[in-house]
């Protein structure tokens, strides 16, 4: 497929947050819930999602179509509830909320356990012993475990966290990195929807709307079942250094041409990187890991190259936030830079590592080609700003993706992602919000596209100079919901 590149600096407004009359502050996190239904507010507890009582939660798939086939009003999925209140919220119409909890687990296949009526059915066929079906509320974390369980992995690394649903996961395309791979949502070789009015769609890859529904940010229907094509899992030795980021704009595309998986944390301030590099472990890396039972096997080697660059970090961190727990769980994904070795496991062992705290996160992708570019960029903004900064630049590289929606659609693209996390009274500093503006603005400039799960400035875009298959995608969604019962606030600004 012939994708036209994006624009490299088509921004729909001024990029420069000062130049705007009203900045958007991002919201304000409760500390505490006392009686409260969870499920009405979203994971970081910084939005409100429903009203008591807006929550349904049907078992089966029969009882999802048929509150669906005999209601009416806005529905939204909650999922795991961890992406930003925009996705979440409703727009106006309160409607209901949707905890498809109950709809999850590994399903025999995509061909035995649905009805035979569906509309737009156009399955591939595959070998079932390459592919995995599950139900779309399933956590990734449970599918990981299955998958590793008989050696098998999907052809896409995972991102940090495993606790999101694979719906939601498909829908707000999460990632991990390595140029030989892209999205989750590109492992998938059908889904299965139930739309609007009840009935069912099941799309397989040659279906033309395929791309539309890989990515479809919750606007098309409700996922009930994916199919996922999986791979043999190899065992990885992930090689851990600290390096100067003097050459950062040419180091970064070399790594990751040069090995499968790449992850890096630059801190600007001291100058410094670590840089996670993994490639086939060797027969006696293997052996060990296989002596060990399989755990995550750490090298005995270790390096205090980070550890001061890591201390002035929490200086910051500790200032900034009032955090009185220097235990808790924010200073922990500092501190895990700290006296850092090589390891060998399984691709979920190696990367799946992250630490799950409430945070602003803010993560743009530019094309891969560009990357320097914006390395040199951000260094010149850093120098003349010297922002106090929580967590390093998160850089993660991905190849194309197929998803008419993915910020790597058509094209190698490098993640650039900022953290700031919140204060103990659930407050952000001034700094800190006025940091991930700036330097959002800076990636805008470069025709950055932003990840849906996380937080962004939507007037910094211009989506259709972004997104080449806008319309396209904007006219699926009018076929499969023509009412726009699936719309959130954000969705329903976005394409109406």
């Amino acid at each position: 497929m012939n994708v036209p590149v994006r624009s490299a600096r088509r921004p729909a407004r001024s990029p420069d947050p000062s130049s705007r009359r009203e900045r958007r502050d991002y919201p304000r996190r409760d500390a505490e819930l006392v009686g409260e239904d969870v499920r009405l507010r979203n994971w970081a507890r910084n939005a409100t999602l429903g009203q008591p009582g807006s929550v349904t939660a049907p078992t089966t798939e029969s009882e999802l179509r048929t509150f669906l086939g005999t209601t009416s009003g806005r529905v939204r999925m909650i999922g795991s509830r961890m992406s930003p209140g925009r996705l979440l919220k409703g727009s106006g119409q309160e409607g209901s909320l949707l905890d498809l909890s109950h709809l999850s687990g590994e399903l025999p296949s995509a061909h035995d356990t649905h009805d035979t009526h569906d509309t737009h059915d156009t399955h591939d066929t595959h070998d079932t012993h390459d592919t995995a079906t599950f139900a779309g509320a399933t956590p990734l974390a449970d599918i990981y475990a299955a998958l590793s369980a008989r050696g098998r992995m999907l052809p896409s690394s995972p991102g940090v966290i495993a606790s999101q649903t694979l719906a939601g996961a498909l829908s707000t395309g999460t990632h991990g990195q390595g140029l030989q791979q892209s999205s989750i949502a590109d492992s998938v070789t059908s889904i299965r929807m139930v739309l609007a009015d009840g009935s069912v769609a099941d799309f397989g890859r040659e279906h033309p709307w395929f791309s539309a529904v890989q990515l479809g940010l919750g606007s098309l229907g409700v996922i009930t079942s994916v199919t996922l094509r999986t791979v043999p899992s190899p065992v990885y030795t992930c090689r851990k250094d600290a390096v100067s980021a003097d050459t950062l704009e040419d180091d970064l595309p070399r790594w990751n041409r040069d090995d499968l998986l790449v992850k890096a944390w630059w801190f600007p301030q001291e100058g410094q990187v670590q840089v996670w590099r993994a490639s086939e472990a060797s027969e006696d890396e293997v052996r060990r890991y296989c002596e060990g039972g399989r755990e995550l096997l750490e090298h005995a080697t270790t390096s205090d190259a980070m550890n001061d660059t890591v201390d002035q970090t929490l200086r910051q961190m500790r200032d900034d936030t009032k955090i009185v727990d220097e235990h808790g769980k924010p200073f922990r994904t500092v501190t895990r830079f700290r006296d850092f070795t090589d390891v060998t496991g399984d691709v979920y062992q190696v990367f799946c590592r992250g630490i799950a705290t409430p945070q602003i996160n803010v993560e743009i992708g530019v094309p891969l080609a560009r990357a320097g570019e914006v390395v040199t960029a951000i260094k010149q903004w850093h120098a003349e700003t010297r922002p106090r900064m929580h967590y390093p630049v998160i850089l993660r590289c991905t190849g194309p993706s197929e998803a008419w929606l993915s910020p790597s659609h058509g094209e190698e693209t490098c993640y650039f992602g900022f953290v700031v996390y919140y204060s103990q009274d659930g407050s952000l500093s001034e700094e800190g919000q006025s940091f991930l503006h700036a330097v959002e603005a800076v990636l805008a400039r470069q025709g950055g596209r932003p990840h849906w799960g996380k937080y962004f400035d939507e007037s910094l875009y211009d989506w259709p100079a972004l997104y080449p298959r806008w319309d396209e995608f904007r006219a699926v969604r009018e076929e499969l919901d023509p009412q726009h019962r699936f719309a959130n606030a954000f969705t329903a600004a976005l394409f109406d």
